[in-house]
């Protein structure tokens, strides 16, 4: 017996090695397949192929209203509870009485907040890309109420036209009261609502890390893919992107929630890997986006809330203007403009609906377009992951019925 156990063991052993060889061959050939179609998915845009494209995109499209339909069927006990909160909410807000004061006043206050929660999602959750609607909207808006902080000696800004425009108050205010602390109390609303609709937007990463290692199927994500390739490749790391990346997950997975505070807290390009890694290593809901909304909503906000403030207070803008001035040649004449509508925002602020100058309008053309520009690059970035979403559904079905044959 033990000389029949003895040659039944002794071909397995011999048989380790090639086994072996078989299955590096194999993952080699997984990975080629996988780098393969990921170039031709990435191929599919709307400049290079834009009837596909758009073909593309409306499936996909279609499909995930499907998915959506389906979900909100599922779900169809707490879709119906929300309806008939809703009609309670508009029956109370149509009928008359003395608590229209307060219904006005919560109304104003819950567009207000959901406006910039909105804005602080698109700014993180992807779809291909983020929409930088910090430096598009939130940036700005902190900017104009620092300005006219100083300039007015006050921040009671008359409400209306305040958040739609400002206008310094007509009892006016006593020169060198405007602190930094004031300000920062002024914009603190908007910023927290951006910061927590930033935090929102971190969620979609973790929970498709999540699903995925506890289901055990392949993920659709393409960061998903990269991390679990970067997990495997850990030890051969050489690049900086790949340690840093690496980093953040060392940081995310041994010190949790205080690393996750640590990475939330900072402006990070890679945060979108941590919620991967709390995701893949099943970290729990709260503890990651605890740690997420207060990074983000609190300490993150309040440090570019102060750098914009500090960068456009009073002095600091008055100087910068005398720097473009001192440029050799081009100095004056780019310092011209900006002295001029400087000037003319500061009219604005004692004058309600005064008249714009032509090189207020001419800043606010560039300034426009830029947005609109952003904004259409945004747009276009969506159609094309949609599309590339549904260019890995093709390959996934062509490569179950290749293994079905």
């Amino acid at each position: 017996m033990a000389a029949n156990g003895a040659s039944c063991e002794q071909p397995q052993k011999r048989a380790g090695p090639k086994d072996k060889r078989n299955g590096n061959s194999t993952d080699l050939s997984v990975r080629d397949r996988r780098q393969k179609d990921k170039e031709e998915r990435l191929s599919l845009v709307l400049w290079r192929r834009p009837v596909t494209t758009l073909q593309y995109f409306l499936l996909e499209t279609l499909i995930k209203l499907k998915e959506w339909t389906y979900e909100l069927w599922h779900r169809r006990g707490t879709v119906f509870l929300l309806l008939v909160l809703f009609s309670l909410f508009s029956i109370t807000y149509s009928t008359e009485g003395a608590h229209q004061e307060y219904v006005q006043y919560l109304e104003k206050k819950f567009l207000w907040c959901a406006y910039w929660v909105g804005l602080g999602i698109l700014s993180s959750v992807g779809l291909g890309t983020g929409l930088h609607t910090f430096l598009l909207y939130l940036g700005p808006h902190i900017a104009s109420v620092t300005l006219a902080a100083y300039e007015c000696g006050s921040i009671d800004f008359p409400e209306p036209p305040y958040p739609d425009q400002i206008v310094c108050p007509d009892d006016g205010g006593m020169e060198g009261s405007i602190s930094l602390f004031s300000i920062m109390s002024k914009v603190r609303l908007e910023a927290c609502m951006w910061g927590a609709g930033t935090a929102i937007g971190e969620l979609p990463p973790y929970f498709m890390a999540r699903a995925a290692r506890q289901s055990g199927a392949d993920t659709d994500d393409e960061d998903y893919e990269e991390f679990e390739e970067m997990l495997e490749q850990a030890e051969d790391a050489q690049d900086f992107v790949t340690r840093a990346k690496l980093g953040v997950q060392h940081m995310v997975q041994k010190v949790g929630f205080f690393g996750i505070l640590a990475c939330a807290s900072i402006p990070n390009p890679l945060f979108d890997l941590a919620g991967i890694t709390c995701g893949h290593f099943l970290v729990p809901f709260w503890t990651f986006f605890g740690a997420t909304l207060i990074g983000k909503a609190v300490i993150k906000m309040h440090i570019q809330k102060l750098f914009v403030i500090i960068t456009f207070s009073k002095h600091i803008v008055e100087q910068m203007v005398s720097l473009i001035g001192s440029v050799p040649r081009v100095g004056p004449s780019l310092q011209k403009p900006f002295s001029q509508y400087l000037e003319a925002q500061k009219n604005k602020l004692h004058h309600a609906g005064g008249s714009k100058t032509a090189d207020e309008n001419w800043l606010s053309w560039v300034f426009e377009k830029v947005v609109l520009v952003m904004v259409c690059y945004f747009i276009i970035s969506i159609i094309n992951s949609m599309a590339q979403s549904y260019a890995k559904r093709l390959q996934q079905l062509r490569h179950s019925e290749e293994k079905t044959k």
